[in-house]
Order: structure tokens, then sequence, then C-alpha cells
């Protein structure tokens, strides 16, 4: 049983940083309409800045300096923010599907860059040693306070988006995924507030690379693959709800269960099948996300009003 409750709460935890991650993609494409294919690239970021930043020394990398947890989070949030801004001043001015191959390029480059360059990131090795905030605190239940912290941030981001959303800043993003000819007609700067979208959406990824980081005391480019750092969310949010804050929270959730509910399936088979379970895996999740397009493809919480656009109770009463 104690076995069970630890692998429950490793396993919300991961949903958890995979629920903050589909928010930022909400915020990209859920609200803006912008393709980002390069998620996993400011995952990495977030991750490999936070170990550099707060991991012991190490002759084999860049870093060592030892500072705290908070630092790290805010150096990851940073660093991942400045460089969507570099990115999006010369890629947001693309078509959806040119910028969904643009992103995915950088994305690419980015990996490439960190298992390349060992000076900085220790090449394929990966960084070890990265420190787990608030250990001890509760003693023998380090896990549990780890997932606690998780979800704590995981409610600021989901409160920060909810504030965007149903703000005049969130309106103009619709706008902009609805007609974004009439928008920049009615005086709004459109490359401004794409601009703003995708750094807002690329620090809540950075920030879940961070949280991960430390979630798990190391880092490594195998850790940020396409069909886990990219692939997997899109599934999350259209799943749960493109647009909807809930909805990318519920579908992180519900993805991840069906995801690591294969691993244990396929754990289970024989050796020599192994392998090929690992690729029904992703089969899977390729079906499933088919069926949800066919039969609920607003996903399973369709994106939701303002609450600014929904009269008051008040209101009504008035226009009956």
């Amino acid at each position: 049983m104690e076995g069970f409750l630890s692998y429950i709460v490793f396993s919300v935890t991961l949903a958890g940083l995979y629920a903050i991650t589909a928010l930022g993609l909400n915020a990209q494409w859920g609200y803006t309409g912008m393709l980002n294919i390069g998620i996993a690239a400011f995952y990495a970021v977030g991750a490999y800045s936070t170990a550099i930043v707060t991991g012991p020394p190490g002759a084999s990398h860049l870093g060592g300096f030892g500072l705290p947890f908070p630092v790290g989070l805010l150096v990851a949030v940073a660093l991942s923010g400045g460089i969507a801004f570099l990115i999006g001043l010369v890629t947001l001015n693309l078509r959806s599907d040119y910028l969904a191959i643009a992103t995915i390029g950088i994305a690419e480059i980015l990996r490439l860059v960190f298992t390349n360059e060992e000076w900085l990131t220790n090449g394929v090795r990966g960084i070890a040693g990265i420190p787990k905030p608030l250990a001890g605190l509760w003693e023998g239940h380090d896990q549990l306070v780890y997932m606690l912290l998780v979800l704590a941030f995981l409610v600021l981001v989901y409160a920060a988006m909810e504030r965007g959303y149903n703000a005049p800043w969130g309106r103009v993003l619709r706008a902009i995924r609805e007609d974004e000819p009439a928008t920049e007609s009615a005086g709004k700067n459109v490359l401004a507030f794409r601009l703003q979208a995708f750094v807002f959406g690329s620090m809540a990824m950075g920030l879940a690379g961070a949280l991960y980081a430390h979630f798990v005391g190391f880092v490594s480019p195998e850790a940020f693959r396409p069909d886990l750092a990219t692939f997997l969310i899109w599934v999350m949010l259209i799943a749960g709800g493109s647009g909807n804050n809930r909805g990318a929270i519920l579908g992180a959730f519900l993805i991840w269960a069906v995801w690591s509910g294969t691993e244990w399936l396929t754990g289970r088979l024989p050796d020599d099948y192994v392998t090929q379970g690992g690729a029904l895996r992703v089969l899977l999740i390729g079906v499933l996300l088919q069926v949800i397009l066919l039969t609920r493809p607003q996903g399973i919480l369709p994106e939701r009003p303002p609450k600014s656009a929904v009269p008051s109770t008040r209101e009504a009463r008035r226009k009956a």
C-alpha cells in the first residue's frame, strides 16, 4: 500500500507539471491561435537554467552556484521568457503553419545545443545533484511536500491565466484568434499582443521545467524528447478543451493517467515485446486524440465565455 501511495504522489506531481505546461500552451494556442510546436525548448531551458544556478559545483558543466530555489525559478522563468521574446520578434509575423515549422526547428536547435555543448550542460550525461526544496520539512514525506508545492504553483498559474482571460487583454487575444485583420483595423497592435501571449505562455513552460528539474534531481536531453515534452502536451490541451484553463488541467491529469497506466501495463509484457509496447503507447494516445477530435472537437470542457460577457442576474431581470 505504501508503494502504491508513493506512485500516486509521483504521478500527481508529474501531472501537475504537465498541467502548468498545458496552461502555458493554452495562452498561446487556446487564446491567440499561435501554433507552437517548440514546447520542449522552453521546458528544457527552464530545467537547465535552475540546474545550473542552484546545483552543486562541478567541473563537467557550467554552474555550481548553489543559489536558493526561488532564485533558480526566477532565472528559469526570466530566461524562458527572454528567449521567447527574441524568437517571437522573428517568427510571430508568420502564418500558423510556418510558425509551427519555425518553432519545432528552434526546439531542435536548442536540443542539439544541450546535447553537444558539454561545457554548458555536460552533454548526454546531464546534470545531477539538483537540490530538492523543502526536503526534511516533513520527515519521511518529501515527495508529498513537493507534490503540494507543485499544486500550489499550478493554482497560481491557473489564477493568473484566468485573470488574463477575463481581462481586456484576453479579449484582444481571442479577437486576434478569430479575425486578425479586423482586430488590427480596430487599432490594436497585433504583433505586440501576440508577443505578450507567446512570452507569457513560454514563461509558464519554463517554470514547469524548473520544477521538474528539482523534482527528479537530474536533467539530460533525453527528458525533453518531442513525444514527452511537446506531443503529449498538445494531446492534453486538445483533449481537455482548448481555450478553457480548467480543460487544460483536466486534460493533463486525464492523459497522464492514460500514459502512465499504459506504461504500467507494458512493463508487464515479456522482455521481447517491451519495445513494441512502448510504440503501442504512443499509438494509443494518437488513437485517443482522433476519437476526441471526431466526437468532441471542442474538448471535454469547451471554451467558456469570459465572466464579463455573462450578464448578471440583475441585468437579466432588467432586460426581461
